[in-house]
């Protein structure tokens, strides 16, 4: 398995952005971590003969197939590998073949064409996390849960991401028809014209003359934290009541870099607990804050996840900031990239991660501690909440907080 951001008639002529321009796939994603691996122990033991089987395939396929010329011994491998991890039944493990396997890396450093969108399976089906920002997908009316049941015409149906991916890539200037299924079952064919895909990692500006930061990530890209750094240098920390840290449609990134913008806003404690089977559970701390604590009012949606689950989480777990918005995603789950010397590569989920209070992520998501309704802005309630926090001691008792909060449903 990300709708608009900033209501830019009302607030986008004062807007300050600091540009980190990110090309990126057409089509991203999720990943929140990618470790090379050469060898894995801990894996169940099996019998030596287990595979033995699919090679008397193979063998009897090369001894009766009857145009022996069409028979290609490669993708026959490659076939039996994918057959592995398809059975897993898992939207985030994949086998690339060493094509398949380019395009994912020029995925997260290249420059691409494409509609942009954040896609993932639920259920078999490919789904929208989010369109991203300023994209193709999002002008042409691609919404958070659509369906894509059709790329021009073809069923994606048992289809892999990677596939589906590279079929929604193309040309710059050329159409592609997706026909989705929107959320209240009605079924549209959207044409869009691919584009090129840059992604502003990290925008912001003052609000309130000045007394309300405004932050807002888009992606946890390598260089996120240093960009977020950027931002924070240009308010006046000593001086402003509060943040808002806008994490609407981000549909993640790197693990290192949501573990180092929560160092940004926790004192110290444990921000992040994973859990493995070749490393059991492991926890990540705060190494402290260099900047004065005030009230964080974090916006969710539908389309923060991964990553920005991470970020949210742990803020909100130690007391630092508040969820306002809407239920989040619910990627709790984090994968390795294995490498093999032909060029092809298995990318596995190895494991969980939990909120610092142990709260599961994975299917579920964040909630929002005030929720937002259609017709409210997330971002005037922002505001009246952390003005409402003036002069509060930080960490504060969120609960009480809430429930002095009059924007509150």
């Amino acid at each position: 398995m990300q709708a608009s951001m900033i209501q830019s008639t009302r607030r986008g002529e004062n807007m300050k952005r600091h540009r980190l321009l990110r090309r990126t796939l057409a089509v991203l994603i999720p990943t929140l971590i990618l470790v090379l691996a050469f060898a894995v122990s801990g894996v169940q033991e099996t019998p030596n003969d287990l595979f033995n089987p699919v090679y008397q395939v193979y063998e009897y396929v090369k001894g009766y197939f009857y145009q022996p010329e069409r028979i290609n011994d490669q993708q026959a491998l490659y076939g039996a590998m994918k057959g592995i991890v398809e059975q897993l039944d898992d939207p985030y493990s994949e086998f690339f073949e060493p094509s398949e396997k380019t395009a994912f890396d020029e995925s997260l450093n290249g420059e691409f064409s494409g509609v942009g969108i954040e896609i993932t399976l639920e259920d078999g089906v490919l789904t929208v996390i989010t369109p991203l920002v300023g994209s193709p997908a999002e002008a042409a009316g691609m919404r958070v849960g659509d369906r894509i049941v059709a790329i021009d015409g073809e069923s994606t149906e048992g289809h892999t991401l990677t596939e589906s991916a590279l079929k929604i890539r193309g040309e710059i200037g050329t159409p592609v028809i997706l026909t989705v299924v929107h959320e209240d079952d009605v079924r549209e064919d959207i044409t869009i014209i691919r584009e090129t895909i840059v992604i502003e990692a990290v925008r912001y500006e003052a609000m309130e003359e000045g007394s309300i930061a405004y932050v807002r990530l888009l992606r946890f890209e390598s260089d996120t934290t240093n960009e977020l750094d950027r931002a924070l240098e240009t308010f006046d920390l000593n001086g402003i009541t509060g943040l808002i840290l806008d994490l609407r449609n981000n549909a993640g990134g790197l693990m290192s870099e949501a573990i180092n913008v929560v160092n940004r806003f926790v004192d110290d404690g444990v921000v992040l607990i994973t859990q493995d089977r070749l490393s059991g559970q492991k926890k990540y701390y705060a190494r402290g804050n260099q900047i004065r604590n005030f009230p964080v009012a974090i916006l969710i949606n539908r389309g923060t996840a991964s990553a920005s689950e991470i970020a949210a989480g742990a803020i909100r777990d130690h007391n630092m900031g508040i969820l306002i918005g809407e239920q989040s995603f619910g990627k709790g789950v984090y994968q390795q990239l294995i490498d093999f010397p032909d060029g092809s590569a298995l990318k596995i989920t190895a494991g969980e991660y939990f909120t610092p209070n142990g709260t599961v992520v994975h299917g579920i998501g964040l909630p929002a501690d005030i929720v937002v309704e259609e017709d409210q802005d997330p971002i005037d309630v922002a505001i009246q909440w952390i003005k409402n926090q003036a002069g509060a001691l930080m960490p504060f008792d969120i609960t009480a907080s809430i429930s002095g909060t009059p924007s509150t449903p």
